[in-house]
């Protein structure tokens, strides 16, 4: 991990003030072969041969150093003690709709403006908590962190495992009180999918025949049928995924502004960007400050609304761990998502409202692998000069002093615990697969000499005290999301490429900029993060797809 984080920062820096997309192409890894095992493990029954495609998709991944994980995620929260009925799950989802404080009210942080409340657009975990808590889907996550029915009543699954067939509870309605059927199924789930929606998470839709324009999905009265390409062992887990919710057509088309004036799509989530649209689940945005605060009022029309006991959840928008905190100890909230890193020592195991959760998933630094940061590299000296940067990041540092939450350095990016899809472990050495170094690609301790060697190999000259010399320097720029933890984090990285004299500059932005513009490649080294949307290794794999639209280090573009 430490080579691949400095090699890239070094080659950033070098050209800090260079427009950000395509590098020279002999410096970008050839994606071929990865999407197609990505289409070989979704297509195949034989669930041995599976771990064994997707150990060889990760080696692939990892390889190219673009991908530098830093430790595996927990969660932590605060709550007030006379809140009862909140829980969340491994993947992040916060559930606040069978909460209450004894009062008709929550006052609830979970981070800054949303991105998008489109569920079908929607790729953030606050956004899929929000959308967790006011749209519905076939399934849902129960306490226990398991698929449980939603809208569904019942399903049944062919003897092939290719077909299944849900029936819908009767009566469910839409939050103005209009009826919501099988076919607004249909139409949602062709719509996440579709090509003209470009939704980020389309691709989860790809073991459904005919995707992505013409899905095998399809409604009968009150029954919904889905034909599947291939047996899929965790479908259930992706019926209760917020891009699989329902949503409202008539909503949705008869905003202004969703198309233009040739009659083509062109906002797709026009619909969900003010208070007052259409919802499906336990709670309906009433009113919107944009950057300042939400308010979501009770839906009466929710099939469960008689067990919502809370009437108003009201949201602070802020990222400032501060300030939000500074709040939370005034009464002025009761739930808070963050607390400034200085305080978690003198909270944790101290104070009963301060929580410590499971997470399933991995905090680690991206690099655009299309950045002219690369040119007139090799793919091989890219490649060498980002696993020289990972090789020079302290992380047990970072988790000590600036995480401090006990989590575990991070040797992979498929998250230590992540099932194997049959009844085991991935992220292990066994008689079938041997991890390169130790349990995973990188060691737990810093290598400065390892680290320039590859950036020797990538054509950098150091001088007779192992620092870069002045004939080949590095520049780069960082980009993270505004918040105390992970400015600190960039600091401890700046910290850590000092020590061979590569200069790191950091550049924070608010939360919604800094998703769109990894979305988009403006950038060469990000901070990044990916909770699981499901206990499987495909989740992680598959979203370095060519086409995926969470594909942020730009791989085969």
């Amino acid at each position: 991990m430490k080579k691949f984080l400095a090699a890239l920062l070094a080659m950033v820096m070098i050209l800090a003030c260079a427009a950000f997309a395509s590098a020279d192409a002999g410096s970008e890894p050839d994606w071929t072969e990865y999407d197609a095992l990505v289409a070989q493990i979704k297509s195949t029954t034989d669930f041995v041969e599976r771990e064994a495609l997707l150990h060889k998709a990760e080696d692939i991944l990892m390889e190219t150093g673009a991908v530098v994980p830093i430790y595996y995620y927990n969660d932590l929260y605060m709550m007030r003690e006379n809140v009862e009925g909140f829980y969340a799950n491994l993947y992040g989802y916060k559930y606040f709709l069978h909460a209450t404080n004894g009062t008709d009210t929550l006052r609830i942080n979970l981070a800054s403006e949303p991105d998008k409340l489109d569920p079908a657009l929607n790729s953030s975990v606050d956004g899929a908590s929000l959308a967790a808590n006011s749209f519905s889907g076939l399934f849902t996550y129960s306490e226990e962190g398991v698929p449980v029915p939603e809208m569904a009543e019942s399903y049944t699954v062919s003897e092939d495992g290719l077909t299944y067939v849900f029936t819908l509870r009767d009566g469910l309605k839409w939050s103005d009180g209009t009826d919501l059927t099988a076919a607004d199924f249909e139409y949602s789930w062709k719509r996440a999918a579709a090509t003209e929606t470009a939704a980020d998470y389309s691709y989860m839709f790809n073991g459904i025949k005919g995707y992505p324009d013409d899905l095998a999905v399809k409604a009968e009265g009150n029954t919904f049928t889905v034909e599947l390409a291939a047996p899929c062992a965790y479908f259930l887990d992706l019926c209760a995924f917020p891009t699989f919710y329902v949503v409202n057509q008539a909503a949705i088309e008869g905003a202004d502004g969703y198309l233009d004036a040739d009659g083509n799509v062109l906002n797709p989530g026009a619909w969900a960007t003010e208070a007052g649209f259409v919802t499906s689940g336990a709670y309906t945005l009433t009113e919107w400050k944009h950057n300042e605060s939400m308010v979501y009022t009770k839906n009466p029309y929710y099939w469960d609304a008689e067990n919502v006991k809370t009437e108003r959840l009201e949201f602070m928008l802020s990222a400032d761990d501060t300030v939000i905190y500074a709040a939370y100890q005034a009464g002025d909230l009761d739930f808070i998502d963050t607390v400034p890193t200085d305080e978690i020592a003198n909270l944790k195991g101290v104070n009963p409202e301060f929580y410590i959760i499971d997470n399933l998933g991995t905090y680690y630094v991206g690099f655009n692998v299309k950045s002219k940061l690369f040119d007139g590299k090799t793919v091989e000296q890219a490649s060498a000069m980002r696993r020289a940067f990972g090789l020079l990041i302290d992380r047990q540092y970072i988790i000590d002093t600036v995480a401090q939450c006990d989590q575990k350095i991070a040797t992979s990016y498929i998250p230590a615990g992540m099932l194997d899809g049959h009844d085991g472990v991935f992220k292990q050495n066994d008689d079938d697969y041997t991890y390169p170094v130790g349990d995973g690609y990188y060691g737990e301790e810093v290598d400065v000499e390892g680290a320039i060697e590859l950036l020797k190999e990538a054509g950098y000259e150091f001088d007779a005290n192992g620092m870069l010399s002045a004939s080949t320097p590095i520049s780069f720029e960082y980009l993270t999301n505004e918040g105390a933890a992970h400015v600190a984090i960039a600091e401890c990285i700046q910290q850590d490429l000092a020590a061979v004299g590569i200069n790191m500059t950091i550049r924070t932005c608010d939360w919604n900029v800094l998703l769109n513009d990894r979305k988009n490649g403006n950038f060469d080294i990000a901070r990044e993060g990916w909770l699981a949307d499901f206990n499987d290794p495909i989740n992680m794999i598959e979203m370095f797809e060519t086409t995926s639209g969470n594909n942020d280090m730009q791989f085969g573009r």
